[in-house]
């Protein structure tokens, strides 16, 4: 049996209570492993069971994480399927996420933008994902 890569997107956090609130509340990840004080990080993964991606949020003990470079740090979600994609945003709007204008006005045309407690940006996209080949 071949093993496929799997993605992990680790960042640093001020405020790993709220961050994971965000993505496991309002986006629906599932809490998959959570860590305290391994060599002076704590740390939470989320994502889907079986899914090739996850995220990784850590706070270092003593250390200040900073907030997103720019307003144009993204995470995107393609969700093709219309009532998921409401149901989606109306998840993150009932656990009281407001929409922000994305910064590239490019991602407003068919999605909308979430900011987390570090000015990190995500995306629901409501299109399928097509490489730029194939885009018309």
């Amino acid at each position: 049996m071949k093993a496929h890569p799997v993605l992990r997107v680790a960042r640093p956090t001020n405020d790993l209570a709220e961050v994971a609130r965000f993505y496991r509340d309002g986006l629906g990840l599932q809490e998959l492993f959570r860590f305290s004080d391994h060599d002076g990080f704590d740390g939470v993964m989320l994502g889907q069971p079986g899914d090739a991606y996850h995220f990784e949020f850590t706070h270092a003990h003593g250390h200040d994480a900073g907030k997103a470079p720019t307003a144009d740090n993204l995470v995107v979600f393609y969700m093709p399927d219309s009532d998921a994609w409401e149901a989606a945003i109306q998840r993150m709007k009932d656990h009281g996420y407001a929409t922000v204008p994305s910064f590239n006005p490019y991602w407003d045309r068919h999605g909308v933008t979430f900011e987390d407690c570090d000015g990190y940006r995500v995306v629901l996209q409501n299109t399928e994902w097509r490489a730029v080949a194939q885009q018309s």
